[in-house]
C-alpha cells in the first residue's frame, strides 16, 4: 500500500474557536471539517480543549454540565463519553469517533487541570530547576508540547501517523478560563509555521423576529477579539437560522479582514447529515488544499457520497418507529446523547424515522399517582404506546423503581426491551422479585442490607474516591451460546469487544437460578465471572448489556444491541435473522484501496424483506 505520509514537521492543524456564545455547533462544525479531509483520503485525528479546571469529565452530572438548546447541529453535552482506554471525556469527542470512525483515547480531550496537573507534577520533581513557574511560559509551553505529541498519535488502527489534527477550544473567546490556550496557539502559530496552521472562528449571527435582519455585529466583535489576542480567523463559520445573504456576508468579510469566500454559512439544515456537504459545496476542501498545501486530489470523494446518502434518506423516512426511553435525566436530551444516535443510526439502517419518547422513571411508581395522578397517567401512556422498551446507564436510587416497572411491563407485554448497564441491572433484579419470587432483591447500591443482593459492588471500586474508580474503557465479552440473539446480530462472532463505565455487576453466584427460570447469560467476560448479556427465552427481544454499546456506533455502523432493539420494534428482527444478514461495529465500511465490507454498507441494509 502506497501513500505519502506527511512527516511530524509538516503536521497541519486547524483550530476551531468560537464567539459571542458557547454551544453553537464548533463540535459539530470540527468533526464536519474532518470528515471532509478524511474523504479525501487524509488521516485525520481531533483533539478537544475544555477549560474547566477537573481533571476530566467523570464526576461531572448531567445536569451540571449540559444545557438544553435547540439548534440545527443538535450540540449536546450532557453525557460523559467513554474511550476504548477508558478515559472519561467530553461528549464532542463522540461526535469526532462517529464522524471519523476513529478511536482516541484519553489524552485528546485537553483541560486545564491535566495541563496544571503535568506542570505542577514536574515543578513537584524539580524539572524546572528551581525556576519560578509561570502561566507563560510553562503552562503555554505544556500546551503546546501536548498538542504536538498527541497529535502524532494513531486513531485508524492501522498504526499511521495522522497528517491532520482538528483542534477544538471549547467556551467562547474572551473567557477568561481560555485565555491561556489562545495564548499558546498564539505562539503556535508561528512555531510550526503559517503554511501548517489556520483558524476557524465560528460565530453567530442572530436575526431577531422584530426585523427580520441578519445582524453582524456580534461577529465582528467577537473576531475584534480574537484578532486583538493574536489569532486572525482564516475561515469565518457563520452559524444563523437562514442562509447568509450576500450583503451580510460582504459586510462580514469587509469588517472582519477576509474574502467573501472565507465567509462560510452553516445555516439550519435537515440533519447532522448535512453539515459536511453544506462546508463542500462552499469550497471548504479547496480553501483547504491551497491554504494549508494539502497532498491530495480533487477527486470524486465515496466517503461523502454516503453521507449524501444517508441525508437523502434520513429526509425520505415516511414509516415511524417509538421507543420509549425510560430515565431519570429525561429534562435534558443531552444527557442520553450517545443512546439518542445509536437509537438514530438504527432506525436510519431499516428506512424508519426515529421518535423517542422521554419518560421520567419516577413519574411511572405509585408514589407519583398520589401526589401527581396526571403526570402518572400521562407516562404510563407514553410506555404503552410505544413500540420498544430502553432503560439507559444511571446512577442514584431516585426513579430506580419506575424502571422496573417499566421493565415489568415489556416483560409481561413481549414488547422490545433493552437495558444498558444499569438497565441491565433492573432487569436481573425485577425477575429475581417477579419471577424467582425474591420480593426483596435489589443492588447493594441502592439497599446494601438486603437479603437477595442480586446486583454487587465490584471488589475494584473504591469508594474513597469518586473520579476514575469504575470499571471503565474497553473490555472483552465472550459469547457461551451459540442462540444467542445479539451473537447473530454482531456477525455470529466468539466475542466482541465493548466499553464499560460501572460500579456494580450481576451477583455471579446467584446465576443458576435465574437460568433455570429462562433468564440466561448468554455473555461473559474472559474469566467467566462477571455477567456481561442476558437473554429471556420465549421473548421477542429481551437484551441487557453490561457494557455502553452507543459509545461505538456509527451512522454507517449501527451498534448491534440498539439495532436489534429498533429491528424487533418495527417487526423486522425475525425476517432480518432469517437472511443470515451481518451487522459488526468492528467491520469497516470502506478500506483505504477503495474497497467496501457488503456487511455494513449501509444502502445493503434496507433487504427487501425491510421495505
Amino acid at each position: 500500500m502506497h501513500r505519502r505520509l506527511i512527516s511530524y514537521a509538516t503536521m497541519k492543524y486547524i483550530l476551531v474557536t468560537g464567539g459571542v456564545i458557547s454551544g453553537i455547533g464548533k463540535g459539530i462544525i470540527a468533526s464536519s471539517v474532518g470528515t471532509l479531509l478524511k474523504s479525501c483520503g487524509l488521516h485525520v485525528t481531533a483533539i478537544k480543549i475544555d477549560p474547566y479546571i477537573n481533571i476530566d469529565a467523570g464526576t461531572f452530572s448531567p445536569y451540571e454540565h449540559g444545557h438544553a438548546h435547540k439548534c440545527l447541529l443538535n450540540v449536546c453535552i450532557g453525557e460523559v463519553f467513554v474511550l476504548d482506554d477508558g478515559g472519561e471525556v467530553d461528549l464532542d469527542l463522540g461526535n469526532y469517533e462517529r464522524f471519523l470512525d476513529i478511536r482516541l483515547t484519553r489524552d485528546n480531550n485537553l483541560t486545564t487541570g491535566k495541563i496544571y496537573q503535568s506542570v505542577i507534577n514536574k515543578e513537584r520533581k524539580g524539572d524546572y530547576l528551581g525556576k519560578t513557574v509561570q502561566v507563560v511560559p510553562h503552562i503555554t509551553d505544556a500546551i503546546q508540547e501536548w498538542v504536538m505529541n498527541q497529535s502524532k498519535v494513531s486513531v485508524d488502527g492501522d498504526g499511521v501517523e495522522p497528517q491532520v489534527c482538528v483542534i477544538e477550544l471549547g467556551g467562547t473567546v474572551g473567557d477568561i478560563e481560555s485565555m491561556p490556550f489562545i495564548e499558546a496557539f498564539r505562539q503556535f502559530q508561528f512555531k510550526v509555521k503559517r503554511e501548517n496552521f489556520c483558524n476557524i472562528h465560528v460565530s453567530l449571527v442572530p436575526q431577531p423576529n422584530t426585523t427580520g435582519e441578519q445582524k453582524t455585529k456580534p461577529t465582528q466583535n467577537s473576531v475584534r477579539e480574537l484578532r486583538g489576542l493574536g489569532l486572525s480567523p482564516d475561515l469565518i463559520m457563520c452559524r444563523c437560522t437562514m442562509p447568509l445573504e450576500t450583503a451580510v456576508k460582504e459586510k462580514i468579510s469587509m469588517f472582519c479582514h477576509v474574502e467573501p469566500t472565507q465567509v462560510i454559512c452553516v445555516h439550519d439544515v435537515s440533519s447532522v447529515y448535512r453539515v459536511p456537504l453544506l462546508l463542500e459545496d462552499q469550497g471548504v476542501v479547496s480553501y483547504f488544499c491551497q491554504r494549508l498545501n494539502l497532498p491530495v486530489e480533487m477527486r470524486p470523494r465515496k466517503m461523502l457520497s454516503k453521507w449524501k446518502e444517508m441525508a437523502d434518506r434520513s429526509d425520505r423516512l415516511l414509516e415511524h418507529v417509538s421507543i420509549a426511553l425510560v430515565g431519570k435525566y429525561t429534562k435534558l436530551s443531552d444527557s442520553y446523547t450517545s443512546v439518542i444516535k445509536a437509537l438514530e443510526h438504527s432506525a436510519l439502517a431499516i428506512s424508519y424515522k426515529l421518535e423517542v419518547k422521554y419518560i421520567d422513571s419516577a413519574d411511572l411508581e405509585p408514589a407519583t399517582l398520589q401526589d401527581e395522578p396526571v403526570k402518572y397517567h400521562e407516562a404510563w401512556q407514553k410506555l404503552c404506546s410505544s413500540n420498544g422498551v430502553l432503560v439507559p446507564g444511571g446512577f442514584g436510587v431516585r426513579g430506580t423503581e419506575g424502571k422496573m416497572l417499566a421493565i415489568n411491563w415489556a416483560r409481561k407485554q413481549n414488547k422490545p426491551f433493552l437495558g444498558v448497564c444499569l438497565g441491565m441491572q433492573l432487569a436481573v433484579c425485577e425477575f429475581a422479585r417477579n419471577v424467582l419470587g425474591w420480593e426483596d432483591a435489589n443492588s447493594t447500591e441502592f439497599n446494601p442490607d438486603s437479603k437477595y443482593p442480586v446486583v454487587i459492588d465490584m471488589p475494584e471500586h473504591n469508594p474513597g474516591q469518586m473520579g476514575g474508580t469504575m470499571r471503565l474503557g474497553q473490555r472483552r465479552t465472550i459469547f457461551k451460546s451459540q442462540n444467542s440473539v445479539l451473537r447473530k446480530l454482531y456477525g455470529d462472532v466468539d466475542h466482541v469487544d465493548e466499553r464499560h463505565r460501572h460500579r456494580f455487576e450481576v451477583n455471579p453466584e446467584l446465576k443458576h437460578h435465574f437460568e433455570e427460570k429462562g433468564l440466561q447469560f448468554v455473555g461473559q467476560d474472559v474469566a467467566g465471572e462477571r455477567m456481561e448479556i442476558i437473554q429471556l427465552e420465549e421473548h421477542c427481544y429481551f437484551i441487557g448489556v453490561q457494557y455502553h454499546p452507543e459509545f461505538t456506533s456509527r451512522p454507517i455502523k449501527p451498534s448491534p444491541p440498539y439495532f436489534g432493539l429498533l429491528l424487533a420494534s418495527a417487526g423486522k428482527l425475525q425476517s432480518y435473522l432469517a437472511k443470515g444478514c451481518r451487522l459488526s461495529p468492528r467491520d469497516t465500511y470502506s478500506d483505504r484501496s477503495g474497497g467496501s465490507s457488503p456487511d455494513v454498507d449501509i444502502a445493503e441494509l434496507k433487504l427487501p424483506s425491510l421495505s
